[in-house]
């Protein structure tokens, strides 16, 4: 489906019951099976992350074909069954990239091939989107992102912390320049990085996105710029600053009742101001846990948001719940 056919459906006039959000940030999980374009490391595949995953979603290693197909009919289900959300971009994962650009593998702990994102989110139009990854170290990044944006992707996701690059990099002008000419979102992690190795957390600082967001790119910091480590929310001031300063710099509220995020969630609900910028995410397949709701709902609130175990509407439920507002990204992006 060409980009400019991409059909984006939320309308924030309708009744907020309908199903017309879109999540923004939901992680496609792949197997390498031979021909799909992916990799996992052996390290990684020993992670508690993995281990978690494949007991979550009762997944055999032994058989990756079978394992893959049984990751997305879970998600399928979980996302038909939605009262809120109708549709999910499905995220990629490029991989470590050397001086010259080319893909380095042995520092590579997990790749999902822009191929496998594009193929899957072609196979299920009316359920996902294209959220492809493309490491702007790699020698034919700008290609990419015109060859991605010409399959009918709908953004760019990065996470520097793994990818080990740091966007403020000025060789990257013109990777950031072909993303505005696109228009093509630019999704890029915030924070510390504990699902996958971070070789350098420094990278995961806002702040590094200013060159992106003067090139003209559309900007969305993952988890509303929380810090990921519980107590401290130091990138709050320039999630605050960013949101004056650049009208085209959004958020996404994807992970932010994990134990180590929750605290921004309730920063914001203290600045509504900020509220017009946050996109509604989950950073599905992450659990989405109901603590930040204790004692700042009321009862029958929180007993629903208990009893909703359907992630995306969880997650909706507890915002909501909470009194924070949030955007869909058909909002933003048509």
């Amino acid at each position: 489906m060409a980009r400019s056919e991409r059909r984006f459906t939320h309308d924030a006039s309708r009744d907020t019951a309908q199903k017309t959000l879109i999540d923004c940030h939901v992680h496609l999980a792949a197997l390498p099976d031979g021909d799909n374009g992916c990799y996992i490391s052996p390290k990684m595949l020993k992670s508690p992350l993995f281990r978690f995953l494949l007991w979550k979603h009762r997944l055999s290693p032994s058989n990756p074909r079978e394992a893959n197909r049984k990751y997305l009919d879970d998600l399928l289900t979980e996302l038909r069954a939605s009262h809120h959300v109708q549709q999910a971009v499905l995220l990629g994962m490029d991989g470590v990239y050397d001086q010259n650009g080319r893909l380095d593998q042995a520092h590579t702990d997990f790749l999902i091939g822009n191929d496998y994102v594009l193929k899957t989110t072609r196979a299920y139009p009316d359920e996902f989107l294209a959220g492809v990854s493309i490491n702007p170290q790699r020698r034919d990044a700008v290609e990419e992102v015109h060859r991605c944006a010409d399959a009918g992707a709908s953004l760019v996701k990065v996470l520097p912390n793994a990818q080990q690059f740091n966007p403020a990099e000025i060789r990257y002008k013109s990777f950031y320049r072909a993303l505005a000419d696109r228009k093509l979102p630019f999704l890029s992690h915030v924070g510390y990085e504990f699902s996958l190795v971070g070789k350098d957390q420094s990278v995961g600082d806002p702040e590094r996105l200013h060159l992106a967001l003067d090139e003209g790119t559309t900007v969305i910091a993952a988890h509303a710029c929380s810090y990921g480590l519980i107590l401290f929310e130091k990138f709050l001031p320039t999630l605050r600053d960013f949101v004056q300063r650049y009208p085209h710099f959004y958020s996404d509220i994807s992970a932010l009742t994990l134990p180590n995020r929750l605290k921004m969630l309730l920063h914001l609900r203290q600045y509504p101001e900020l509220q017009e910028r946050l996109l509604f995410g989950t950073d599905y397949p992450l659990s989405v846990f109901h603590l930040a709701a204790w004692g700042r709902v009321s009862l029958g609130t929180l007993r629903d948001i208990i009893r909703t175990k359907n992630r995306f509407d969880r997650q909706v439920s507890v915002c909501r719940g909470l009194g924070l507002g949030f955007r869909s990204l058909g909002d933003i992006v048509r």
